[in-house]
């Protein structure tokens, strides 16, 4: 569908909400975790940048008999704080909706917050020597001394999805070992 073609809701739907993770040929074959522990701290900044904004909107206009709104003249601060809830908003969806850690038939792909195109860290499993999960990080040592390899903090991900990540990958290096 070509884009003078799409109502004009999609249109704004499409430039207003953040798209989601592209499809895949085959979810079964892989496991995702996001940084869902971290969405919810977006989540509430948003709502108290609105309700900041909200209140600076309503003190600057309103008047309650008192000789005029307190803040008159001050409605243009609302900007900035529906602009910063925004972008909470978007950060919160893209926290919830986009993976951090990924777990497929290759290996292991780790994405950064920021500029995951670029920044996408992919280990092979023929990469890894030994995998383990213990202080809430996922370690990929390279060597049989543990010596060199990967650290990714398990921080963003829920404490119930980490013990679902320390099974697959105790289950994938049992696998290998056979």
């Amino acid at each position: 569908m070509k884009d003078e073609e799409k109502p004009i809701k999609e249109k704004v739907r499409a430039a207003v909400l953040p798209r989601g993770p592209k499809t895949i040929a085959e979810p079964e074959k892989e496991l995702r975790f996001t940084r869902a522990r971290q969405a919810p701290l977006f989540y509430a900044l948003s709502v108290i940048a609105f309700a900041v904004s909200m209140g600076v909107f309503i003190l600057s206009t309103q008047d309650w008999g008192m000789g005029g709104p307190l803040l008159e003249g001050w409605w243009w601060l609302c900007l900035p704080d529906l602009l910063l809830c925004y972008w909470m908003l978007r950060l919160g969806l893209r926290c919830t909706r986009h993976a951090y850690v990924i777990l497929s038939p290759l290996g292991v792909e780790i994405f950064p917050f920021f500029k995951a195109r670029e920044n996408l860290q992919i280990i092979y499993w023929s990469q890894v020597a030994d995998a383990e999960v213990k202080d809430g990080q996922l370690f990929l040592h390279f060597t049989e001394e543990k010596k060199s390899g990967v650290v990714a903090s398990l921080s963003p991900i829920p404490e119930v999805r980490r013990l679902l990540l320390e099974k697959a990958v105790v289950g994938v290096m049992e696998k290998r070992n056979k």
